[in-house]
């Protein structure tokens, strides 16, 4: 059983009561858009780190981090890219490389909007956990925490605060 946190967006802010809400958690994945490489050592000194950068990342954060990430998190396969979608309005590289990859679970952001979704025509998990900094057009920042169990995904909760500090 594997505790995950996922954010994304943040753009250079990283709400410290983030660090509570990701503490029983066992990773943390960021999709991209940190900002600034400084939000990827902060959230690597409160829990193990995986991410991808994003379309507003520079050199810094693109030096540590790739466009993509497949990897295997207890037994399910999982696809994190920023930019991907949602079933039916996937953008298109997202769309090729899911088609590719075929994962159980794919998460991105990009969006600043929070949806978690099963895609049924490719069967697996989708979630963009919105956006958890401070630019951006959403009134409300999230992220979300949840848990993988003997390949399931479970016990999804969210973190929201208004965009105001």
């Amino acid at each position: 059983m594997t505790r995950i946190g996922i954010l994304s967006d943040t753009h250079g802010y990283l709400d410290p009561s983030l660090k509570d809400f990701f503490a029983d958690c066992d990773e943390i994945w960021h999709c991209g858009d940190f900002g600034c490489i400084e939000v990827a050592n902060e959230l690597r000194l409160w829990k193990p780190l995986r991410g991808v950068a994003g379309n507003i990342d520079g050199l810094d954060v693109r030096c540590e981090f790739r466009n993509e990430e497949l990897f295997m998190c207890e037994g399910l396969k999982v696809f994190i890219r920023h930019i991907g979608g949602y079933p039916k309005r996937y953008d298109p590289i997202a769309y090729a490389l899911l088609q590719q990859y075929k994962p159980d679970l794919f998460v991105c952001g990009h969006s600043h909007i929070l949806k978690v979704m099963n895609d049924p025509n490719m069967h697996f998990l989708m979630i963009n956990p919105g956006a958890a900094g401070i630019s951006g057009f959403h009134p409300i920042r999230t992220a979300v925490r949840f848990t993988i169990d003997n390949k399931t995904p479970k016990d999804m909760q969210v973190w929201e605060k208004e965009k105001k500090l």
